[in-house]
């Protein structure tokens, strides 16, 4: 079983790989790439093209066949069982659905030494934890070399946290796929010893009172509320009560725009409330209220001055976030089609 991950540049990485891939492959092939929530997805045919397996969106329960290429659909996690393929909703995990860390645990927890996990190129960390439970489990590690990826945050931070067997091209990564698919650890219960297969959508739901890591002082970015902080082989993760799932990078993030939302939130509120007041001082006027009226004009005056220091922190600020990985794929998917 070979997974694939790939995020911001990694539709030209996916052709590449698929390319080097031979037709009648021992092994299905499972690929998760970050796109818009919305619309349809045509990678399934941009892929089929670029090589000789067909590929496809699987339907949930599906079952896995070799030689087959299964794409995650928009807006749905894509995990895998024994036999069979899951296609779920379910909380957002490092920001994204589909995301890559439940489809790697999911292979790591039910495939073990027969899986290849491969991180492609991509923003921030999805990715990073789960390929280093695939290689916990035996499976083989391969990440892309940072330096011909588009974007190489995502392969950095496998690198640094799953230690990966290989990081080499993106057409070398094809190349060792076809020679190693298919092939059967020894001992391979003992390489999955320890390995929990119910880490996955389906099965993130806690229980009243679970204590999975540690209390966090931090709030969910999504839902607000509490998180625990999960320590997953030196890298930092964080789970609230529904399911959402941050690790450090993707934590971050999401902060950085709930920051950015709570920040033009706060200046549509002092404007409004400067308009209602010149509103409401002028009415006053009119009627001859002038000591009530300079009333509601000193407020307004102070709403309009801190509307304006408000106005200049989200200047000051500016967009420092990293490029939005589904929208920017879904426009390089259209171009492709």
């Amino acid at each position: 079983m070979v997974v694939i991950g790939a995020s911001a540049g990694g539709v030209e990485s996916l052709r590449t790989v698929v390319a080097e891939l031979p037709a009648g492959l021992p092994a299905a092939v499972f690929v998760i790439l970050h796109v818009a929530a919305t619309g349809n997805s045509v990678l399934p045919s941009i892929l089929t093209r670029a090589g000789e397996m067909p590929a496809s969106h699987p339907e949930d329960g599906d079952p896995i066949e070799y030689g087959r290429i299964y794409v995650a659909p928009p807006d749905r996690h894509m995990v895998v069982h024994e036999d069979t393929i899951g296609i779920q909703g379910g909380p957002k995990e490092n920001g994204h659905r589909p995301a890559i860390d439940p489809l790697f645990r999911s292979a790591a927890g039910h495939h073990g030494p027969r899986v290849v996990g491969v991180v492609l190129s991509g923003t921030l960390d999805d990715g990073a934890s789960g390929l280093r439970w695939i290689k916990e489990a035996g499976g083989l590690a391969l990440v892309q070399d940072p330096d011909e990826a588009m974007y190489e945050s995502m392969p950095r931070a496998a690198i640094a946290y799953a230690h990966p067997h290989a990081i080499v091209p993106a057409a070398v990564l094809g190349r060792m796929i076809g020679e190693v698919a298919g092939t059967h650890a020894e001992q391979e219960e003992e390489a999955m010893a320890g390995v929990n297969a119910e880490d996955e959508p389906g099965h993130e739901m806690l229980d009243e009172d679970p204590q999975p890591g540690r209390r966090a002082a931090f709030a969910c970015p999504d839902c607000g509320g509490g998180l625990w902080e999960i320590e997953d082989g030196g890298l930092l993760r964080f789970r609230c009560r529904v399911g959402h799932a941050f690790s450090e990078a993707s934590m971050l993030e999401r902060q950085s725009d709930a920051l950015e939302t709570a920040l033009w939130t706060g200046l549509r509120v002092l404007e409004e409330r400067a308009a209602l007041a010149h509103r409401l001082g002028k009415r006053l006027a009119d009627r001859g209220s002038t000591t009530t009226a300079k009333r509601f004009e000193r407020q307004a005056a102070e709403a309009e001055e801190h509307a304006v220091h408000l106005r200049e922190l989200l200047e000051s600020i500016g967009v420092t976030a990293a490029p939005d990985p589904a929208a920017e794929q879904s426009e390089t998917v259209e171009k492709a089609r």
